[in-house]
């Protein structure tokens, strides 16, 4: 009976709770946003961390996956004699869904992993109780700049994943499937001019900042609910990529669904 409480309160309380202080750390950070300009200084630091640190693996992934689909697509394409459609294919499947997608997973295991580390670091060794004792507080001197930070920079890298992911499935659809240059980048124009293309933008813009908000979230949560040393730290980065994951797939399949239409 004992056991089973315990896989009742790890599997079902635990993470209901996990929940509720996470929404209550966003609801104090937005509290705490007009101290954001005297925080200008370490919001940049974050936004280079975020943005400019992770560009190197943003640019890999999305360069081969947009070639990935463009290869795969094209060919099944390729036997109705409609491959000249790949543009299309892969401007929508970027900019809507793959390119917020992979970027969220790839800073959430980079990044937020990272913030986790640092904010559990401070907490098991007393810093945070520190800062506190002299009146400072942690949402506002920690919390909010890495927010603030992450969640501008991923819809940036999200539409630049995007760019690449095209400029990528062009080169294969080229090379491997013989579609011209010109008539690729004109279809693809075409579809981004397009009000269902416009949409697409603005509903991956969208996700892309939910993630950076959820990701964000829970690795501070993380970071700030570390306990027992080394040992806590470690514990912490693995649940905030974990959870960082499961919570970007899950809000990824309600706002695919919400904005279907």
């Amino acid at each position: 009976m004992n056991h089973l409480k315990k896989l009742v309160l790890v599997y079902l309380v635990d993470p209901f709770i996990g929940a509720g202080e996470t929404l209550f750390l966003l609801l104090r950070t937005a509290l705490v946003l007009p101290h954001l300009f005297f925080k200008r200084q370490e919001t940049l630091t974050q936004m280079y961390l975020a943005g400019f640190k992770s560009l190197f693996v943003v640019s890999i992934v999305a360069t081969f996956t947009g070639m990935i689909i463009s290869l795969q697509t094209g060919l099944a394409l390729l036997d109705f004699g409609q491959q000249d459609l790949i543009g299309q294919v892969i401007v929508v499947t970027l900019t809507r869904e793959m390119s917020p997608f992979m970027t969220a997973l790839i800073l959430s295991a980079s990044v937020g992993s990272a913030m986790a580390a640092e904010i559990g670091t401070m907490k098991v060794s007393e810093e945070i109780d520190a800062l506190e004792v002299m009146s400072i507080d942690p949402i506002k001197y920690l919390v909010l700049p890495r927010v603030i930070g992450f969640t501008i920079m991923i819809p940036v890298l999200a539409n630049y994943a995007s760019t690449l992911g095209i400029v990528g499935g062009s080169l294969v659809a080229n090379t491997q499937l013989g579609v011209e240059f010109d008539t690729y980048y004109t279809l693809v124009l075409e579809i981004l001019k397009s009000k269902n293309g416009l949409k697409d933008i603005w509903v991956g813009n969208f996700k892309a900042y939910i993630f950076g908000l959820t990701i964000s979230a829970i690795s501070c949560h993380q970071g700030l609910s570390a306990k027992g040393g080394a040992i806590g730290v470690g514990i912490a980065v693995r649940q905030a990529v974990v959870q960082s994951f499961l919570f970007v797939i899950i809000f990824g399949y309600f706002l695919s669904a919400i904005f279907y239409r």
